[in-house]
């Protein structure tokens, strides 16, 4: 297949932001729309990056769409006008916009086929039949595919292997994948998948997380780490002796609903085979890993699988894996010999994807009546599906957020007939941090003792469990700031003490903790005799602002003005940037980026010094120095590179560059730190609940861009509302689960999104990488919703430990 080739609109766009210190924004969203995450994924205004492999380029990098082209949209703030730290427009905006921004269903190819995939409608049985005469006989149909008729695909899974669609006839939940019908249109193919009868013999569906805790099992690790950490002080034989031994003690149990990510864009996959070498366009956060998972499903050659996706409707975590209908797609691709384009239903995504399972948690905190801890203990128990041993690590996320002697955190699973389990935004942090800081705000109220300053004397100096110093860490200076800002001076502890009207009025806060990661990646920096100078990897952008970051660090570290600079991503055939996820991408890809820009210097200084048309043959390299796009010798030529590069009879001058965590990783510890603030009101006589306000101060490094970072956060933000407000899939015992669509899975709107205000610290973290930045993508998430939570109790004077709060839980 050969890619749509466009030339790109020139970008130009002006910021409506208006000038004010580039590390605060405050805004109300009332009058936009507003869904959780924002429009992207995870990353500092940016991507997440983590290195894979990739299959080498032989040629120049074609486009499938547009390709942004950048302008600076405020002064010089670096070298060259790199906007580095300003609030930068997005490269991609205008294509977004305008719609010449293509993503995954939006390709097509010569006599393209449609598939659509059949599920099943119970959770638990074997497929006894499948009737599809009908299918086949339907107009425009090519083949229909089941587990009595397969195509043949390998379990793959480079986060851990994915049950293979159709490869037998055991269905373990609702709307599992269990057949695949391919026809001339899309239309075709849905119509005639409608006329399959399908036979089970059912079985009783385990579905209730609550019923199947007797069975819960002890997963073989997390993330590394034994199902049961324990930290104890000397002469201490047990966090449950530290907790008897408390002068004050509480004990309390969290839920957290199941959640689906919900992206905009559904998923979908373009497969086509061509001389033995297959293409597929598809949205994912890692064209690497979906490459190498195919590569495994389909028996082919790595180096014959090539992924493109250049942008992506959402993904928070839910398209790393090669879920049915891209395994499917490129499956029957080969078989038919012709391309194949399967798109899932809004439905679909909802079970023939993954989701994060729902948790029960129970925390245990021990104090001196000064409210200095002494024990901790935090349990979590999720839900898996059967045959996966995927957990929600709430408890080992938690567990160095403040200093504490006496400390337990512990990981269970119990089997479930659900939907594949996998990371979701602040995996394990999200649902910790609930139960967690709810119990520290349990705590406060117990010991009568301000939230802000509990958190204060709990301050954890250094990691907590292993003594690491923190590479950085400006938590307080975030507890008041924010306090500060919010107005926390102002309040009154007592319960159902601020009123407006019929109104309760409350506040609440939390901590917010991500850990900041950093992972292997390579990036290409290649000077051009047009005088721009390309930058690429294969790395994506979610809609966090990957493109705009590659434009604005590639600006700052070759010292040019943003519109010179060329961003490329979304390809496994360019430099390996690694995946998105763990808001990793800017500290990872950024670092790669610097490392390759100072490769490229150098290849273009011996270009300069050795090519016999060049002005400085002859020259000691030592005195050719790279300034802002020119090079300079002593008294002798001054000569932009582009100019330069014309004069050799080149096209260019490349060089990669590759970064990866080293030493630093195991003399210090690395995270970004947050407090989330929130003012709720609850109606006194129908307790609806309406967020009015809600402040975050965050402490995430450098920031590379101020208003994506900002826009990150902000979606976050929304994400936590959601969780504690709206959001949770809910099974019948059947194991369907009810509003497993946009229409009934409640989300927030313009009118449930309150006034946010955004406050980052600015300090930059240069012992974690060169530009000093740390991820802010699902930070944004953490802390949120028990600040809600928080805050609804001090609203109301009741305590609500499961999410959703709903209506029912405050009447009762």
């Amino acid at each position: 297949m050969t890619d749509a080739t466009g030339t790109a609109p020139d970008g130009q766009t002006r910021d409506s932001t208006q000038s004010r210190d580039s590390t605060q924004s405050r805004s109300s969203t009332h009058g936009r729309s507003s869904t959780p995450g924002g429009s992207g994924g995870e990353g500092p205004g940016a991507a997440t990056g983590r290195r894979t492999g990739g299959t080498p380029r032989t040629a120049a990098a074609q486009h499938t769409a547009a390709t942004p082209h950048t302008t600076a949209s405020r002064p010089p703030a670096g070298k060259g006008g790199s906007g580095l730290g300003r609030p930068v427009d997005r490269v991609d905006g205008r294509l977004k916009v305008t719609g010449a921004a293509r993503y995954g269903a939006d390709h097509t190819a010569a006599r393209l086929a449609h598939g659509h995939v059949v599920v099943s409608t119970v959770a638990h049985a074997t497929i006894r039949s499948m009737d599809t005469r009908a299918a086949r006989r339907s107009p425009g149909v090519l083949a229909v595919y089941t587990p009595f008729d397969p195509l043949k695909i390998n379990r793959a899974g480079v986060l851990g292997p994915m049950r293979a669609p159709l490869q037998d006839k055991e269905v373990v939940h609702h709307g599992q994948p269990i057949g695949f019908v391919v026809a001339e249109t899309f239309e075709q193919a849905r119509d005639a998948a409608a006329l399959i009868r399908v036979r089970y013999d059912e079985r009783p569906a385990a579905v209730s997380l609550e019923d199947g805790l007797p069975g819960a099992r002890e997963p073989a690790h997390v993330g590394g780490e034994p199902a049961v950490v324990t930290v104890l002080a000397d002469g201490v034989a047990s966090v449950g002796e530290a907790l008897r031994d408390s002068e004050v003690r509480i004990e309390a149990a969290y839920t957290t609903a199941p959640q689906q990510h919900a992206p905009m864009e559904p998923h979908s996959a373009v497969a086509e085979w061509e001389d033995g070498k297959l293409t597929v366009r598809s949205s994912t956060q890692g064209v690497a890993m979906l490459a190498a998972d195919l590569a495994t499903a389909l028996d082919a050659d790595p180096a014959d699988v090539r992924i493109v996706s250049r942008y992506v409707g959402g993904a928070f975590g839910g398209k790393f894996a090669a879920y049915a209908q891209t395994t499917l797609a490129a499956a029957a691709a080969r078989d038919l010999g012709r391309p194949v384009k399967a798109v899932l239903t809004r439905e679909q995504v909802f079970t023939a994807t993954a989701t994060r399972p729902g948790t029960l948690q129970t925390v245990a905190l021990g104090a001196r009546t000064d409210g200095t801890l002494t024990a901790l203990r935090h349990h979590c128990t999720s839900g898996a599906p059967v045959g996966s041993e995927t957990v929600e690590a709430g408890a080992h996320k938690t567990r160095t957020w403040y200093a504490c002697p006496n400390s337990e955190a512990a990981a269970r699973y119990v089997p479930l007939h659900i939907a594949e389990a996998t990371i979701m935004r602040a995996p394990g942090e999200a649902p910790g941090s609930f139960a967690l800081e709810s119990a520290l705000d349990e705590l406060a109220v117990r010991l009568r003792i301000d939230p802000v300053e509990l958190r204060i004397r709990n301050h954890a100096a250094t990691e907590p469990g292993t003594g690491r110093p923190w590479s950085s860490k400006h938590l307080v200076e975030c507890y008041r700031t924010g306090a500060r800002r919010f107005g926390w001076h102002r309040r009154d502890a007592r319960p159902r003490s601020g009123t407006d009207g019929d109104w309760y009025v409350g506040t609440g806060m939390a901590t917010a903790v991500f850990p900041a990661l950093r992972f292997p990646a390579s990036m290409k920096v290649r000077f051009r005799a047009d005088g721009t100078a390309e930058v690429s990897g294969s790395t994506a952008d979610l809609g966090t602002g990957m493109w705009t970051v590659l434009s604005v660090v590639g600006a700052e570290a070759l010292g040019i003005p943003a519109h010179r600079i060329k961003p490329d991503l979304g390809d496994s055939g360019l430099s390996p940037a690694g995946f998105v996820g763990a808001s990793a991408g800017t500290s990872s890809v950024g670092a790669a980026l610097l490392e390759a820009a100072g490769a490229a210097k150098k290849a273009l200084t011996d270009l300069a010094v050795r090519h016999p048309r060049s002005p400085f043959r002859g020259r000691d390299p030592e005195d050719v120095r790279y300034e802002r796009g020119r090079l300079t010798a002593p008294g002798g030529p001054d000569e932009d590179f582009g100019s330069l590069i014309a004069a050799t009879g080149r096209t260019g001058v490349e060089a990669e560059g590759s970064s990866a965590p080293g030493e630093e990783t195991r003399r210090h510890a690395f995270a970004s730190f947050g407090a989330q603030f929130c003012e709720v009101r609850v109606h006194r006589r129908t307790a609806e609940i309406r967020v009015s306000r809600m402040l975050a101060v965050m402490d995430t490094g450098t920031v590379v861009n101020a208003k994506t970072a900002r826009s990150q956060i902000m979606g976050g933000m929304v994400w936590g509302l959601s969780a504690a407000l709206h959001e949770g899939l809910h099974p019948d015992d059947r194991g369907r689960y009810a509003g497993a669509n946009l229409a009934d899975y409640l989300l927030p709107v313009n009118a449930d999104v309150p006034e946010v205000e955004v406050v980052f610290l600015g300090h930059p973290d240069t012992l974690h990488n060169r530009l000093g930045a740390r991820g802010v993508g699902e930070i944004g998430v953490v802390g949120t919703a028990a600040a809600v939570a928080n805050a609804v109790h001090h609203a109301t004077g009741k305590r609500i430990r499961d999410l959703p709060i709903t209506l029912d839980r405050l009447l009762e």
